[in-house]
């Protein structure tokens, strides 16, 4: 878990700097929430809800066939009963050989009760980015501005034709182990690809372009900011594993590419 020195710098809009702060190379995996379920018995959001969203192209054929509705806007995402963190691809799947891979179906309040439980935080939004550039400025990717340096990949992202086929040419076509990718100039592992990362703040559409210091985000409001893209994404559609891209979704929401990772102000 890296201490992160404090640092300005310039993104599309904005001056910001952030003072130093901890962050822990890897998300969080399923080994470490089962670690965090164990001690306290916490229920997970999609466990409660009875269902979470899949994407279609891991599930099986049992699964599909049970499910009668989709997301209009992207019918490649399926509400399936059972899904969770335990069962992240519904009541046919399990985590037994997927402990060392991010831990996915947490909703932003999951994300937050287990931070608390590990004595961190998430990270903001700021914090976050600066922590994906790994010391670059200017830079497309963690890595810099290649997305493929030598033929090499360096995340876990989809390949192929978004979202009939993907080639997993990376090796994996849904989550994979942390750390399985090279990691960035501070050493820190999947800050883009494998699992959308929740961070603390609010969503805004535009930021200030007024020079900050330790921003974060509006007081209130109805989404909260995710970054990193996840295996899913795919130029075509979802060209957001670049350290400036961004998305949100409701604190409440869980998915099967959406996980997160802590940050402290101290080394735990």
């Amino acid at each position: 878990m890296p201490l992160l020195q404090p640092i300005w710098f310039r993104g599309p809009q904005r001056p910001v700097h952030v003072d130093s702060f901890y962050m822990d190379i890897q998300e969080v995996t399923n080994r470490q929430f089962q670690n965090f379920v164990n001690a306290t018995g916490y229920v997970t959001e999609a466990e409660k809800f009875g269902d979470s969203f899949v994407f279609e192209g891991i599930l099986s054929e049992t699964v599909k066939n049970q499910i009668t509705q989709a997301v209009a806007a992207a019918p490649w995402w399926l509400p399936v009963k059972g899904a969770s963190w335990r069962h992240p691809e519904g009541p046919d799947s399990n985590i037994t050989d997927r402990l060392n891979h991010p831990v996915i179906h947490v909703s932003w309040m999951d994300a937050v009760a287990y931070c608390s439980w590990a004595s961190k935080r998430l990270p903001t939004e700021a914090e976050w980015e600066y922590a994906c550039r790994g010391g670059l400025r200017d830079r497309l990717y963690p890595w810099g501005n290649k997305l493929n340096p030598k033929g090499q990949h360096y995340a876990n992202l989809w390949q192929g034709d978004f979202p009939s086929h993907n080639s997993g040419e990376d090796g994996y076509i849904k989550t994979s182990p942390v750390m399985s990718f090279p990691s960035n100039g501070f050493g820190l592992y999947d800050m883009v690809g494998n699992a959308w990362e929740w961070t603390s703040d609010w969503w805004a559409v535009h930021h200030t372009t007024d020079q900050q210091h330790n921003p974060k985000g509006p007081p209130s409001g109805t989404d909260k900011v995710k970054k990193g893209g996840s295996y899913m994404c795919h130029k075509s559609y979802c060209y957001r594993y670049r350290c400036a891209a961004r998305s949100q979704n409701t604190p409440d929401s869980s998915a099967s590419n959406l996980g997160f990772r802590c940050a402290s102000q101290d080394q735990r």
